[in-house]
């Protein structure tokens, strides 16, 4: 259970490495939106006084940046906090703890009213274009209505802006008096886009956009918010699960584990250099479409274990149980955020291409006695398909010569 006074750690505190950039340019720049120790737990209440029992650490310490114009991919497994951590920016949920400026603003406790105007500015894109939509609104209904909500006339009425919105994301004007059931997944995330792009905002926060979509459909949703960056300017957090999509459309990458970021790069030196071992083996996941490698030795690296539970995250590195480089230190001493490389931040003791952040702590030994266990897991495994197959083979004859005594009969 989480102590009330209990100090979280606070991601990329240090001195010079909070900025996750990758030169000068980005630091002549300010953030349009900053984030600073970001914290969301979630109580567990029990019996009928509700007395609190402890707390999901869905969010634990949080800090980054995102610039004008440039995209922020977010990936990580199911249950990291990637979904809170998008609402807790756009203010749909009320953080634990930490704080949220945009545009040099703190908006971190805004209040509803007082949070209304800045709506405008910052939107967001939700992952199921099925429930997200209003099935008793029409469409010019759905995305007519942040004009209402904000007292806004558009020049041309609303219905006419409404149109413009549907053609700007490949839809027909013609759609405006149609039901959301009239639609596909596809049409109703277009839809969803429209709606968020009706008030020009600046910032637009998607959450897993085209998870929920055809993978022949994603493409085109994807090169669709590409698109809508370049023509009005738009800067993007984009939650995600698949690294193929986010290695698209993304400028920099931050790394999701268990509430924490493991690792922020940009997309080039994340892809070509990981530095975090989940980073590594998220990568060695991305299935490789070229037929003439099947069959060939895989890279692929196999996590042990489940993910742990939010509720009572591990000591140290979150990442220590499932982690074939994991040593006392990791057990012990959470890693800090920190640059390894001009624009890379990693948290890990024993990063994968940079020198080792704990020499002396026994990594290599612990990678090696990994190696081993598998290597004898592989062996066992290859004497039991023997043994099987010998069985077999037996079983076999004795049925050959079983049959070849009744025919003599």
């Amino acid at each position: 259970m989480t102590e009330p006074n209990k100090t979280i750690p606070q991601q990329g505190a240090r001195g010079g490495d909070q900025d996750g950039g990758g030169g000068g340019g980005r630091d002549t720049v300010e953030p349009l939106l900053k984030v600073t120790g970001l914290v969301k737990h979630f109580p567990i209440t029990k019996g009928v006084l509700k007395r609190k029992v402890g707390a999901v650490q869905a969010v634990d310490g949080l800090s980054f940046d995102v610039r004008p114009g440039e995209t922020l991919g977010v990936v990580g497994e199911s249950g990291c906090g990637k979904s809170t951590m998008g609402r807790l920016i756009t203010r749909l949920l009320e953080p634990t703890g930490g704080k949220v400026e945009f545009e040099g603003r703190d908006i971190t406790h805004l209040s509803a009213g007082a949070m209304r105007p800045m709506r405008r500015d910052v939107q967001m894109i939700f992952q199921d274009p099925y429930g997200s939509l209003n099935p008793r609104h029409t469409i010019g209904g759905i995305v007519g209505t942040p004009f209402k909500l904000q007292g806004i006339e558009p020049e041309g009425g609303v219905k006419k802006e409404v149109q413009r919105l549907l053609e700007l994301v490949g839809l027909s004007p013609e759609h405006y008096n149609r039901y959301p059931h009239e639609f596909s997944g596809g049409q109703r995330q277009r839809i969803g886009i429209a709606r968020a792009l009706a008030l020009n905002p600046k910032l637009v926060v998607a959450d897993e956009p085209v998870s929920a979509l055809d993978v022949s459909i994603q493409a085109q949703v994807v090169n669709l918010l590409d698109d809508l960056q370049d023509e009005l300017g738009l800067t993007y957090v984009i939650i995600a699960h698949d690294l193929s999509v986010i290695r698209h459309v993304s400028d920099r990458i931050a790394v999701m584990y268990l509430g924490k970021i493991v690792e922020l790069a940009d997309r080039t030196s994340l892809y070509e250099s990981p530095k975090h071992p989940y980073t590594k083996a998220l990568l060695s996941a991305v299935p490789v479409p070229d037929p003439s490698r099947r069959g060939g030795k895989s890279d692929r690296i196999l996590l042990k274990g489940d993910v742990p539970s939010p509720i009572s995250p591990p000591s140290g590195c979150r990442f220590h149980t499932r982690c074939w480089k994991a040593t006392e230190v990791c057990r012990t001493t959470e890693p800090p955020l920190i640059q390894l490389a001009p624009g890379h931040q990693a948290a890990c003791h024993h990063p994968e291409n940079a020198p080792d952040q704990a020499p002396g702590a026994g990594g290599a030994g612990a990678r090696e006695t990994v190696e081993l266990a598998e290597a004898k897991e592989s062996t066992k495994a290859e004497e039991s398909t023997k043994a099987e197959g010998a069985k077999e083979t037996e079983a076999s004859k004795e049925t050959e010569a079983s049959d070849g005594g009744s025919g003599g009969e």
